[in-house]
């Protein structure tokens, strides 16, 4: 009968630690398990995952084309009307989409709001503010 007591993990679930350094009858000892000498026996002795053994490494190959702007691009925390409520905790800039319909009158302070949203909002009775960032 299976119980809390009698649980074990699967046979070669559970793995030892290879613990090196520690005598040389341990089998593990003095160089622990890397050989001697040469780039891989030193710490941080790795060229990483590009390095294509002096060769011209494949990303400076390839030409490089177009704008990137990564760094200055806008990016919007897009909301539909059906979504307002979630809208209220929403931090950084925010956009109002018109997809939905809204129960009552709201009060949106957003950066963007489409056409359509205003629209709604206006005639639900609410107010719109945009605010300028």
């Amino acid at each position: 009968m299976l119980n809390l007591s009698n649980l074990k993990p699967k046979a070669g679930a559970k793995k030892r630690k290879k613990r090196v350094g520690r005598g040389t009858s341990s089998g593990l000892g003095k160089t622990c398990g890397r050989g001697h000498k040469g780039q891989t026996s030193r710490s941080g002795g790795t060229k990483g995952s590009r390095f294509e053994g002096g060769q011209t490494p494949l990303y400076r190959r390839l030409p490089k084309r177009g704008f990137k702007n990564y760094p200055f691009r806008v990016v919007y925390q897009v909301f539909n009307l059906s979504e307002i409520e979630r809208a209220q905790k929403a931090t950084g800039l925010i956009k109002i989409l018109g997809s939905g319909e809204l129960k009552g009158p709201v009060e949106v302070k957003a950066h963007k709001v489409s056409a359509a949203a205003k629209k709604k909002i206006e005639a639900a009775g609410g107010k719109v503010t945009l605010i300028n960032a």
